[in-house]
């Protein structure tokens, strides 16, 4: 019986390290998935959301903690680890054999909960590696979309400027163009219409010098007329003195 306790006191001690370990492993787990979670909620602030959440700590510091639990983590996984080992050597170890079975289920038990641990830290690290990587590229694209927008700024409004007036331009030929076109409609309007007159005075000639009759009539006709208009005009005149001795009298 004094036998067994004796055995049975390093795997007891052992146990009692890898529990501790675990217990210290869980809590810093916790503790980074929760700055893992701010971080990215602060990110999301930064971007204009709208949540009530408001991250207590800056990024900058938030990384370093990140670096520092991180590496505290992987020591503690490096612990347990060997702890593991430990347990292991003192299983395949003589005069164990009685306790093998139980020892090894215990020593499965703890490996298991070491590969729990280590592939949760992985997956949150990785997660953070991650977002960091891309908040930081889209920090950066949105910067340089500042840095153009303030440095462009002045260029835009000229570019503006130049647009507008280029449109005023082509506005401008757009009216002279049409204007041209209905002034070239109307001077062939005209030309047609010319064309048209000479070519009926022509036939008019022609009528006149194929018929002499026809042309002696059209002489006495205008000749009438005119003296018509002499006679009429002097008439005007004679009542318009007579008028005006009238009204002077």
């Amino acid at each position: 019986m004094s036998r067994l306790c004796f055995i049975s006191w390093p795997s007891t001690n052992l146990r009692k390290q890898a529990r501790q370990l675990e217990n210290e492993l869980d809590l810093k787990l916790v503790s980074f998935s929760k700055l893992c979670t701010s971080y990215n909620t602060s990110r999301d602030a930064r971007r204009g959301d709208t949540s009530d959440t408001t991250p207590l700590l800056n990024n900058s510091t938030q990384d370093r903690m990140f670096d520092t639990m991180s590496v505290e983590i992987e020591q503690l996984l490096a612990k347990l680890t060997l702890v593991n080992d430990k347990m292991a050597e003192y299983t395949n170890s003589p005069g164990t054999a009685s306790l093998n079975a139980a020892l090894m289920h215990t020593l499965q038990r703890h490996r298991d909960i070491l590969q729990d641990y280590t592939h949760e830290f992985h997956k949150t690290k990785g997660n953070f590696l991650a977002i960091r990587e891309r908040e930081d590229l889209l920090g950066s694209v949105r910067k340089d979309i500042e840095m153009y927008k303030s440095g462009s700024g002045v260029n835009n409004r000229r570019t503006e400027l130049f647009l507008k007036e280029h449109e005023h331009l082509r506005n401008s030929d757009r009216l002279m163009d049409d204007t041209i076109s209905i002034a070239m409609a109307t001077k062939e309007n005209m030309t047609s219409q010319r064309g048209i007159l000479k070519s009926i005075q022509s036939r008019v000639n022609t009528l006149a010098n194929r018929f002499p009759a026809i042309n002696s009539l059209i002489q006495r006709i205008n000749l009438r007329k005119r003296r018509d208009s002499l006679i009429l005009g002097t008439v005007i005149g004679v009542c318009t003195v007579l008028l005006l001795l009238y009204a002077l009298h």
